[in-house]
C-alpha cells in the first residue's frame, strides 16, 4: 500500500475531538501546556525553553510546531462532559515521507490535569490509525532519554525500543539531548490498536474533567 497524505478532517473519538492546529489555537494551548511541569521532561527544549508569557509562547509555537505539506498538527479537545470543547493538548504527525512510507508522531504535550486519563490512549489511537490507514509502514515516536514518564507512556503503547541517538538535539539551555527512539510497524499496528481499544474501553463512560 502506497502512503498518501492524511486529510485534515476533524477526528472524533469517544472522549476527544481533534481539530487541525492553527495559530488561532495558540492562546488556548498556552493555557493548557505553558507550564513548568510540561517542559520539565524535555518538551520544547526543556525547562529553559518554557516561554515567559503568552506573547513568547506564540513566537515559540510558530517555530516549534510543524506546518506544511509534510506535517499534520492537531489540537486535542475534550468531546464530552462539563469541559467539552476545551483544548487539553496537541500532537503532530510530521516528517511525512511518502516514498519511504515513514512518519513521526511527536510534538505531543497535554495539560497536566489530564495526565493519567484516557486522553493519551485515545489521541494515539486516532493519530496512529490515521497514519496506518493512509499506508504508512513505520511510525516513529521519540522522547528525551531522561524523560522517564514519556518513555513509559510510549512503551505502554507497544512501540518497539530501537535505541538512543546520542547528542541528537540541543536543549534550550545549550546542553545536548540524547533521544530514545521507538517505532511501530504496520504489521504491529493491529496488536497496538487492540491494546489501545482495550484501554479506552476500560475507562468506560467516565468524563475527563479539568479540576480547578
Amino acid at each position: 500500500m502506497t502512503a498518501t497524505l492524511p486529510e485534515t478532517d476533524v477526528l472524533v473519538g469517544r472522549h476527544l475531538r481533534l481539530t487541525p492546529l492553527t495559530p488561532a489555537d495558540f492562546a488556548e494551548l498556552h493555557a493548557a501546556i505553558g507550564r513548568p511541569e510540561v517542559f520539565a521532561g524535555g518538551y520544547g527544549g526543556g525547562p529553559a525553553g518554557l516561554p515567559a508569557d503568552l506573547e513568547g509562547f506564540e513566537r515559540f509555537a510558530a517555530r516549534y510546531y510543524r506546518f506544511g505539506d509534510d506535517a499534520r498538527p492537531w489540537a486535542i479537545r475534550l468531546a464530552t462532559g462539563p469541559d467539552a470543547g476545551r483544548l487539553v493538548g496537541t500532537s503532530t504527525l510530521g516528517d511525512l515521507d511518502l516514498p519511504n512510507e515513514g512518519a513521526h508522531l511527536g510534538w505531543t504535550a497535554y495539560d497536566p490535569r489530564v495526565w493519567g486519563t484516557v486522553v493519551n490512549a485515545e489521541a494515539k489511537r486516532l493519530l496512529l490509525g490515521l497514519a496506518f490507514d493512509h499506508g504508512f509502514e513505520r511510525v516513529r515516536i521519540q522522547a528525551d532519554a531522561v524523560n522517564a514518564r514519556s518513555r513509559a507512556a510510549i512503551a505502554k503503547l507497544g512501540a518497539v525500543f530501537e535505541g538512543v541517538l546520542r547528542h541528537h538535539l540541543r536543549r534550550a539551555d545549550g546542553s545536548w539531548r540524547d533521544t530514545a527512539m521507538y517505532s511501530i510497524l504496520a504489521a504491529e499496528w493491529p496488536g497496538v490498536r487492540d491494546g489501545l481499544d482495550a484501554r479506552i474501553a476500560a475507562w468506560g463512560d467516565r468524563e475527563v474533567r479539568l479540576e480547578a
